[in-house]
């Protein structure tokens, strides 16, 4: 069985902080590409990866340049597509629906979005592909939960109570033996 080490970077704070960004695109503040740097600083890493939305890639090309790592990019590291709801406020959608979605996001998605099992399993298909060396991701708050949940068990509203502030780092172990589902341990949760 081998083990090794997950780092997950929260992106810093991007343009219109507040709304709920999900596949479509904001750019990050300086400031939040600065935060990222900042806690990345001092941690071990042989892999670096991000999302390839820009709030996440900008943070993960600068902490690339600060480490000498090369940066890869890979999709299934994005942000909940939050469909029709996508760059909205949560006062300006109905409460009794996102009520409906914070309860149970698998069986009340976003309209036109993606469920939590969706996006779940596209996270572990890439937690699958990952090799195994100390990694860090910068990605988004719901990639990172989805993570805790396909690697430790958690249901969604485990998942879901981690508060993940921008630029905040979670770190799991993971564990690998041929032929089994990956399992890890938070080893490290810094806001």
């Amino acid at each position: 069985m081998s083990d090794f080490l997950l780092h997950l970077l929260r992106h810093g704070e991007p343009e219109g902080a507040g709304r709920l960004i999900g596949h479509s695109d904001a750019l990050p503040t300086k400031a939040g590409i600065a935060a990222c740097v900042d806690r990345a600083r001092g941690v071990q890493m042989e892999v670096l990866l991000s999302s390839d939305l820009w709030r996440a890639r900008r943070a993960g090309e600068a902490i690339g340049q600060a480490t000498g790592l090369p940066l890869t990019t890979d999709a299934r590291w994005r942000e909940l597509d939050f469909g029709g709801w996508d760059g909205l406020l949560a006062a300006e959608i109905d409460s009794a629906a996102l009520a409906r979605f914070w309860d149970d996001p698998d069986g009340h998605p976003p309209p036109d979005g993606e469920s939590w099992s969706g996006l779940t399993h596209r996270v572990a298909q890439a937690i699958d592909m990952l090799a195994a060396r100390t990694t860090i991701v910068v990605t988004h708050a719901g990639a990172m939960r989805a993570a805790a949940a396909h690697l430790c068990g958690l249901d969604a509203r485990q998942a879901w109570a981690l508060d993940l502030p921008y630029a905040s780092l979670l770190s799991l172990r993971i564990w690998r033996a041929p032929g089994a589902r990956p399992t890890a341990q938070i080893v490290g949760l810094r806001a």
